[in-house]
């Protein structure tokens, strides 16, 4: 039984992490080559989301499992992250923002994790060190001096999605939570489209673009995320998105020809060595006080 609860959570925690890179790669096509506006983007994206997971949970039904609505708090910060994220890519580079907001996430979680009682012990702060290490080395060569206006945004987006990843934690219906949450939503892309219609401007391309991240990518990934976070702690969660960049780095290799390098090997090996470490330091730990 508790073979079959680790062997689902790595699986639905690697589709998760595939479903982050493939978002990641989605939006900066969209808003990098001016396929769509930040605004535009965000408001399709969230929508198609909440329409996509509105149409799974009517067919799948609601009678298994607690019937959770999610809540006005998560929504808030969902949408906080999706909007600051666009706008802050608008005058962030890819591997600037993903350092601000991956960090930003880890130091977040990690943060509310210590404030609420949990404690690290000595492996797990040194997974964690190598895991930022490592993605820190991933990202160095693109990194550049933020605009203060990408670095707000970007760190803001942090925030905004290690608190909802923190509210996911504790879902008893992960589909159910993620469709309300994300209908909770529109309201917030209401006022979001009325404010910035005049500035808007999409593409048939950037529109598709934003379908994919909203009703795929976003929708069903933070489905399937919120179904991780069940056999996951707070600081597993946080250190186990850093490797977000180096999936995406590899997706690369492997769906757009670029080559690998060593600095992804060296990379790829530091930051996994790192998870392994907090994975593998809290399961002892927690074997060794129930003994």
């Amino acid at each position: 039984m508790i073979n079959k609860f680790l062997l689902k959570t790595s699986l639905f925690t690697g589709l998760a992490i595939i479903a982050f890179a493939a978002n990641s790669v989605l939006c900066r096509l969209a808003l990098g080559n001016g396929a769509i506006d930040a605004s535009s983007f965000t408001a399709i994206r969230l929508l198609s989301g909440a329409v996509a997971l509105f149409v799974i949970l009517s067919i799948k039904g609601s009678n298994k499992g607690a019937l959770s609505k999610g809540s006005w708090g998560a929504s808030f910060t969902l949408f906080l992250y999706a909007i600051t994220f666009s706008y802050a890519y608008l005058s962030v580079d890819t591997g600037t923002g993903a350092l601000i907001l991956f960090g930003s996430v880890q130091i977040t979680m990690i943060m509310l994790s210590l404030i609420s009682g949990t404690r690290l012990h000595i492996i797990e702060w040194s997974g964690v060190i190598i895991t930022f290490t490592g993605f820190i080395y991933l990202i160095l060569p693109n990194i550049t001096t933020p605009s203060v206006n990408g670095l707000v945004l970007m760190t803001v987006s942090g925030i905004s999605w290690g608190i909802y990843t923190l509210k996911g934690r504790s879902s008893k219906n992960p589909l159910m939570d993620t469709t309300y949450n994300f209908l909770r939503t529109i309201p917030f892309l209401v006022l979001l489209v009325f404010f910035t219609m005049q500035n808007m401007n999409y593409s048939s391309e950037g529109i598709v673009l934003a379908l994919i991240s909203g009703a795929i990518t976003s929708g069903v990934g933070y489905t399937i995320w919120y179904i991780a976070l069940g056999g996951l702690s707070s600081t597993q969660a946080a250190v186990i998105q850093l490797s977000v960049p180096v999936v995406a780095a590899i997706g690369g290799v492997i769906f757009v020809s670029e080559v690998i390098t060593i600095r992804l090997v060296i990379s790829a090996t530091i930051v996994l060595s790192g998870i392994l470490m907090v994975v593998l330091g809290k399961y002892h730990f927690t074997q060794k006080n129930t003994k």
